[in-house]
């Protein structure tokens, strides 16, 4: 395959170092994973899924050229979090036959959408703010559907621990919230196409049409095989890791295994805000904050009750209900500062101190719970009026959409 002319060396360099990266552990687990060591085993697993989480976002950009917007939409919508679906599902699974798994699951959801708000969009928005040489990012009026579904999830998930567990009702009440986010998505999609960038445009300008459309389902399905290979033995090994070297197991599943589900679509949209084009960059982090926190944490009990053969949810302790209250109130306050669809540099900065001492303090971890809400309830008694209008606005529109959005 020659390099075609508008694809850079780096791109190049990208594509074929994802696409063999899920290749030493995909041989291996073909073989029975060769009794392999666990931390063997959790670095290679991770790296499938490092190389496949890649593999997938390409595949779908490529496949934008061939098929329906609202089609688009609603498979970039559920691959986006695959990966980090994959491995939690199977924490969830688990958890079925021996309870004690559930602390992983929750662990490694709480984990992963924390990292989400505490890195991911603070690193587009300085990245954003630097490239365009601004102090705020400006997102456009179609991603206050985002904010808003974002809001009610959130609202919603501070009832879920008062039952001691995610059950299939909290199940039922977050895939009508994420259909309902899709619907209002299809209903308002008119934007134009798009421009592909890096390893999509690779693929692209190096073959005709039917050859796009054949690297589009080749990646798609071996992204697939590699996740659905990788999951399980990825996310049993770091638990074994954490035993044999005396790490907390709960710490080491909520921050080590969401880094290498989260870390390619951080990277996508960190390339986006330098190419100044910061306001999808935040969209496809806001979107895949809404896909975690409605399918994503619905699919666990489900997972449960599938895996046990009868009704029953995803039991959570103390020390769970505390990670998840932590995590509602930091989405809260997040969705606050972003609700009239203007993130500021200063705005992500306090964002990412308050994530990075609740990281380094993980002890403290209900003081931080507080600390966001008071944050919140303060923003919106004394914070800017024109802010604490358009909140109102924005929420009180639910479901439909206001016309901006459509």
């Amino acid at each position: 395959m020659s390099m075609p002319p508008r694809a850079s060396r780096r791109d190049f360099t990208w594509f074929v170092t994802a696409v063999l990266l899920p290749v030493p552990w995909t041989v291996a687990a073909a073989f029975g994973g060769l009794g392999m060591d666990p931390v063997w085993v959790a670095s290679l697993a991770g790296l499938a899924i490092l190389g496949a989480a890649f593999m997938l976002s390409w595949s779908c950009e490529v496949a934008e050229r061939d098929i329906p917007q609202s089609l688009a939409l609603l498979v970039l919508a559920l691959v986006g979090v695959l990966p980090e679906y994959a491995v939690d599902i199977s924490f969830a699974w688990r958890a079925g036959i021996a309870p004690e798994w559930a602390q992983y699951a929750v662990a490694n959801m709480t984990g992963a959408n924390r990292l989400l708000i505490g890195v991911g969009w603070t690193t587009v928005v300085l990245v954003a703010c630097r490239a365009n040489r601004s102090s705020a990012l400006r997102l456009e009026a179609s991603q206050g559907l985002e904010v808003r579904f974002l809001v009610w999830a959130t609202l919603y998930s501070f009832l879920i621990p008062l039952n001691g567990q995610v059950d299939l009702f909290d199940a039922l009440v977050l895939f009508g919230l994420f259909a309902a986010y899709v619907t209002c998505a299809i209903r308002g999609s008119v934007h134009g196409e798009e421009p592909l960038i890096g390893p999509a445009l690779l693929i692209d300008d190096a073959f005709g049409d039917r050859g796009r459309r054949l690297w589009a389902v080749g990646l798609f399905i071996g992204a697939a095989y590699s996740i659905f290979v990788s999951a399980g033995p990825f996310a049993e090994s770091l638990v074994h890791v954490g035993s044999q070297y005396g790490v907390d197991e709960f710490l080491l599943v909520q921050w080590i295994a969401p880094l290498a589900s989260e870390s390619p679509e951080f990277v996508v949209a960190i390339l986006f805000a330098i190419r100044l084009r910061g306001s999808m960059a935040i969209g496809a982090l806001l979107s895949s904050k809404v896909n975690q926190w409605t399918l994503l944490v619905g699919a666990l009990p489900v997972a449960v009750a599938l895996s046990a053969g009868r009704f029953v949810g995803l039991p959570l302790d103390d020390r769970q209900a505390q990670e998840l209250l932590l995590t509602s109130s930091q989405s809260l306050f997040a969705a606050l500062l972003i609700a009239d669809r203007e993130f500021s540099r200063r705005e992500a900065l306090i964002l990412f101190v308050l994530f990075a001492f609740q990281f380094m303090l993980p002890d403290t971890h209900g003081l931080f719970t507080w600390i966001y809400l008071a944050l919140s309830a303060g923003w919106l008694i004394f914070g800017p009026a024109r802010k604490r209008r358009e909140f109102f606005q924005l929420i009180s529109t639910w479901p439909g959409g206001s016309r901006a959005e459509r």
